[in-house]
């Protein structure tokens, strides 16, 4: 099982998760150009190396319409804007003293339906969406019910919006690349003391905050000051499956997400990729009969599942009613996404009903490596578990060489073994 393990002891921010998930890459790079080049508007994510207490990790900034927040030790933490606020100007509540950022003054505002048409415009899968909202509206639910106020009433100043934005969206995507099986969270700092916003002086954690972290395994510490914004709370809260100090597992990679102070402690975000041998987990499987679909629906069918990412799509041929020739469509995805799958399973094909079972998969642990040849680089896909380990090139690393040089696959797939 790959397993990620987040240790927050200095809170968390989602530029801070950001930088040490993209820390776990072996091209962060390319993983911030693509970022990039998603279509958040007026919005440049960078990322570069800092220092804390000796520890060298990635500091993420983003940038607005070109201007990046400035550094305070009186004002309000960059990300505390994703707060919603309704009348004001001012940066809202979240604190600088943590993680040391400050809003410029935005004085364009939006409400929950204009950010989640930005987030559908972005170019990003239709899942990678749906979660980027998840994770948004649980913000908003929790600053409408700080203010009393419903949820569509709620505006966002357009910085902390566009930060906001940018933070979730490369958490998740990160997570997507990543590919863990289970995320674990250690108990997180919260810091303690006052904040100042724009209502005035508010407790530390700040209200919409300490809403997002119900039921979350939390503690004040030492450090006086708002260490968990509420960004950070809202993605540790929808990524993490269990939350305790690190379990059993072989460490693979570590990485480091800095904030912006320095402290007597290291100001930063750990995250510990490892694995724990085999897994096994529960997924289901969509089934339905179709026999009035020509093969090129079906074909689209299938193909809209994979990249919804589905586990499994795939069609049989069957014998149905009236001896009328037909095909056994069958989906398969994580239990949390049936719901997903089934809307789409009736969207794209003709039936109207679907059979669900509820299934046990045993998996092989899976790693990547990218190995030098005869023929350049190529990507090797490795997996282990139940007394197993198993190895292959990357196919399309393979189709690319024949095409390149005029060999067979079979002759470079031998070559590469004997390398």
């Amino acid at each position: 099982m790959r397993i990620l393990y987040l240790e927050c002891n200095m809170g968390v921010a989602g530029d801070m998760l950001m930088g040490a998930l993209a820390d776990l890459l072996p091209d962060k790079e390319a993983f911030f150009d693509t970022l990039n080049g998603i279509g958040i508007p007026g919005v440049e994510v960078a990322c570069a190396q800092a220092v804390k207490c000796g520890i060298t990790g990635n500091s993420v900034s983003v940038r607005i319409h070109g201007t990046e927040e400035e550094s305070s030790d009186a004002g309000p933490e960059r990300e505390a804007a994703a707060h919603g606020h309704e009348e004001k100007h001012e940066p809202v509540h979240g604190c600088g003293e943590a993680h040391g950022h400050v809003h410029t003054h935005a004085h364009h505002h939006a409400g929950l339906a204009d950010i989640f048409h930005i987030i559908d415009a972005l170019e990003v899968s239709d899942t990678v969406k749906e979660e980027v909202k998840i994770v948004y509206k649980s913000i908003a639910e929790a600053e409408g019910k700080v203010h009393g106020k419903e949820v569509t009433e709620i505006h966002f100043h357009e910085v902390g919006m566009a930060d906001a934005i940018a933070d979730i969206t490369g958490c998740i995507l990160l997570l997507r690349q990543l590919r863990v099986d289970k995320v674990v969270t250690s108990p997180i700092n919260v810091g303690f003391g006052q904040v100042r916003c724009a209502h005035g002086i508010l407790p530390v954690p700040a209200p919409a905050t300490a809403l997002l972290l119900s039921e979350v395994p939390c503690y004040a510490g030492t450090v006086e000051g708002e260490l968990c914004t509420p960004t950070g709370a809202a993605l540790i809260r929808h990524i993490t499956d269990e939350y305790r100090t690190m379990p059993p597992m072989q460490i693979k990679k570590i990485g480091y997400g800095m904030g912006k102070k320095d402290f007597a402690a290291a100001n930063c975000v750990r995250a510990i990729l490892g694995e724990c041998g085999e897994k096994t987990e529960e997924i289901s499987e969509l089934c339905c009969n179709l026999d009035d679909m020509t093969p090129e629906e079906v074909g689209y069918a299938l193909e809209i599942f994979r990249k919804q990412g589905a586990l499994d799509a795939y069609t049989v041929p069957i014998g149905m009613k009236k001896d009328r020739p037909g095909i056994l469509l069958t989906v398969m995805c994580r239990t949390c996404d049936r719901q997903h799958f089934a809307e789409l399973i009736f969207k794209h094909t003709t039936t109207i009903g679907i059979r669900e079972y509820a299934c046990n998969r045993m998996t092989l642990a899976r790693e990547e490596k990218t190995v030098d040849t005869a023929f350049g680089k190529v990507r090797i896909k490795e997996s282990s578990g139940f007394g197993v380990k198993k190895r292959k090139a990357e196919y399309e690393d393979i189709k690319s060489i024949a095409d390149r040089t005029g060999m067979s696959i079979r002759d470079i797939k031998a070559r590469i073994e004997e390398e």
